[in-house]
């Protein structure tokens, strides 16, 4: 009687070995990691996945905005191949797994495959797209959207972030500008794994979930201007206080998602007072 066939088991404890390894690259002393896109710690962790993927027989080659692709050879190397990954960068306070998890098992994928000396049909590339947390450039997601055509590349090239760091300066400065055009890479699919960033498989007592649609996105960003004047002599019907203004701009934010919810949601994740005192009226966030 012949065996019953089961399913290909990926090898667990090293992509756990390989999620804990790179957490050492921007590592935080409360457990998390700081790995901002383009960094010197992105950089090293850039380093050890192009080894990684040159280990396991991949060709890598880098874009013009720096992202990575890892490909492996299939059978039919006319057609595209299928995109596995997500992004190597990191919120300011990261956790371990955000991002890094999608692309980490693309590898393990591909370790796997080889260990059980499985040639696919298709070819299969891995990826680390650029900037996806955009918290050091705006916008987030910078270069899978250049991309798909919604921005060009020198556009995203022009970028700053909040010290006047070009994205071109930060890319030159790791080495990571490849030559190859963005878009170059073609796919015939693309999957990601991903770790839940919010709590609703937790609360529903689930352990896995299939996104079946994309939370649309804008972002908008405003100046408040009111006046400055000193907080002890100016009487309140007198004053134009930009922060205050603000708190209400929150409040009705919020109550506008709650109205549109369960879907909808609202944040203001930045606000800067302009020349800050304890003893002024904020004039102007």
């Amino acid at each position: 009687m012949s065996r019953a066939a089961t399913n290909l088991q990926i090898d667990s404890a090293r992509l756990w070995g390989t999620i804990h390894e790179t957490a050492q690259f921007g590592a935080t002393k409360k457990g998390g990691v700081r790995r901002l896109t383009l960094s010197a710690e992105d950089k090293q962790v850039r380093d050890w996945f192009r080894k990684a993927c040159e280990d396991a027989g991949l060709d890598v080659h880098v874009d013009a905005l720096g992202s990575m692709f890892g490909l492996r050879k299939g059978r039919d190397m006319s057609k595209p191949p299928i995109g596995v990954g997500s992004h190597l960068d990191t919120q300011p306070t990261g956790g371990k797994y955000d991002g890094i998890l999608g692309t980490l098992a693309g590898l393990e994928l591909v370790r796997t495959l080889n260990d059980a000396g499985i040639e696919t049909e298709l070819p299969i590339c891995i990826c680390n797209w650029t900037n996806e947390e955009g918290s050091r450039f705006a916008p987030a997601m910078m270069a899978s959207a250049a991309y798909v055509g919604d921005f060009t590349t020198d556009d995203i090239l022009s970028r700053k972030d909040a010290e006047g760091v070009t994205v071109a300066q930060a890319l030159d400065s790791i080495g990571y500008r490849g030559d190859a055009p963005v878009g170059r890479q073609k796919f015939s699919g693309f999957v990601e794994l991903h770790i839940e960033q919010g709590p609703i498989l937790e609360a529903e007592g689930k352990t896995i979930g299939v996104v079946d649609s994309g939370q649309g996105v804008l972002w908008y960003d405003g100046k408040i201007v009111g006046f400055e004047s000193h907080a002890g002599s100016t009487p309140m019907p007198l004053r134009r206080d930009a922060l205050a203004t603000l708190s209400e701009i929150v409040l009705a934010m919020e109550s506008i998602a709650r109205k549109h919810g369960p879907k909808a949601v609202g944040t203001i994740g930045e606000a800067v007072i302009a020349s800050p005192s304890r003893n002024v009226i904020p004039g102007e966030i």
